[in-house]
């Protein structure tokens, strides 16, 4: 009898083990967050996990949940390296949803980690908050409960466009692209304006991604001979795309990218002289006059031996738009947790977020892009004149004059 009722109690305590449990404590609530913590994108995610494990500290030392029917639980991030592959972001995703129970899910970086994600959590309605992924599509599918905090790619380039008008006055272009969702979001977003403002796109290529070699390209770039080259490329492409821009002097009056991999300090390290003069697009910078940027700048700077990208500042700024959720929302039910996001109303470090419908867009945040350019060895906030940390060099100079 007493052998029967310890089996019975080991088989209890198995079934039990084995049914999935909530990652969620009765103190603390837990966010679902996929990250490319490796893979081809982890520098990028090395500035997101970064970027949301400072606001962490801060919001706990704050008192975590400080209002609302959840005032006095704490915070706790669930982090699922997703390694930049939609396919292991849908996995992970499900993942938190259907074995670890979270209420919501933040993260991903790249537009396609990001669009599987937003597929996956819009088949449970689960409330998905996106600090990065740029692909309009991402926020044009109508999706109830997918919310992005950064700008869509077709206006990543909106600043440059205002500096290209009002500085270099282009009548001809070149744009080329690495043929992913956010490369050709952007591309073609550059092309459509391109043909609003009578600028002649003398080229416009896709191209695949990690290419060891880009000359052959870069050859018939330069036979266009166009007022602006303007390219979009992660971190590697846009090295090396620079280097052999340089060794087959591709004069332009503007050589410029389009956000990501330019917008990086391993750019300015990977092309050394060659990146004098070079401007690209980018959706943040510590200049800006939004509330606590610099001093988050500082702080991020300080504790990782790191300076913060807007990758960074991305992450950082979800981070408190997710606590602000959690102190105006009713409960932790999707609907719930949907409806506060749908009503946020504040400003972060990366700017005003409040998401609205427009054109083709839902649940989409607004805010204005800036430009920087390279000026001795570092990246400077150039425009627009209100934000600009230094006045921009134009013309740039000439590849052979930086070598």
């Amino acid at each position: 009898m007493v052998k029967r009722f310890l089996w019975l109690a080991v088989a209890g305590f198995l079934i039990l083990w084995a049914i999935p449990q909530p990652v969620e404590a009765q103190d603390e609530v837990v966010i679902g967050i996929p990250l490319a913590i490796t893979g081809i994108h982890a520098k990028f995610g090395e500035q997101h996990h970064n970027g949301y494990k400072l606001a962490l500290e801060e919001i706990l030392a704050q008192g975590g949940i400080r209002t609302g029917v959840l005032k006095g639980k704490k915070l706790r991030f669930h982090f699922e390296d997703d390694e930049g592959k939609p396919e292991k972001a849908k996995a992970v995703t499900e993942k938190l949803i259907t074995r670890d129970k979270v209420p919501m899910i933040m993260g991903g970086y790249s537009s396609s980690e990001v669009f599987a994600i937003a597929g996956t959590t819009a088949q449970y309605g689960m409330p998905f908050l996106s600090p990065s992924g740029a692909a309009d599509d991402i926020t044009q599918k109508g999706w109830k409960n997918v919310f992005r905090l950064n700008q869509p790619a077709s206006e990543y380039c909106s600043g440059l466009q205002d500096f290209m008008l009002k500085n270099v006055k282009p009548a001809s272009m070149v744009i080329l692209f690495e043929n992913t969702l956010f490369g050709t979001s952007t591309a073609k977003a550059m092309r459509e304006w391109c043909g609003e403002n009578n600028i002649k796109v003398l080229m416009f290529e896709p191209y695949e991604a990690g290419a060891p070699d880009f000359k052959p390209l870069l050859t018939l770039v330069k036979s266009a001979q166009a007022d602006v080259i303007f390219m979009v490329s992660y971190i590697m492409d846009a090295v090396l795309l620079t280097r052999q821009s340089g060794e087959l002097d591709i004069d332009s009056k503007l050589f410029c990218g389009g956000a990501a991999g330019f917008a990086l300090p391993e750019y300015v390290k990977g092309v050394g002289k060659l990146g004098e003069g070079v401007v690209t697009a980018i959706l943040w910078s510590p200049k800006v006059k939004y509330p606590g940027a610099q001093e988050f700048f500082d702080k991020f700077s300080k504790k990782y031996n790191l300076a913060p990208t807007y990758h960074g500042a991305e992450a950082y700024s979800a981070a408190y738009v997710c606590r602000d959720v959690l102190e105006r929302t009713k409960s932790l039910s999707k609907e719930d947790l949907n409806k506060a996001l749908s009503e946020t109303n504040m400003t972060t470090i990366f700017g005003p977020v409040k998401f609205v419908h427009y054109k083709k867009f839902t649940n989409q945040n607004r805010i204005p892009t800036l430009v920087l350019q390279v000026i001795n060895g570092k990246h400077e906030t150039v425009w627009p004149p209100e934000a600009a940390s230094i006045k921009f060099i134009y013309p740039q100079p000439k590849w052979k004059d930086k070598r």
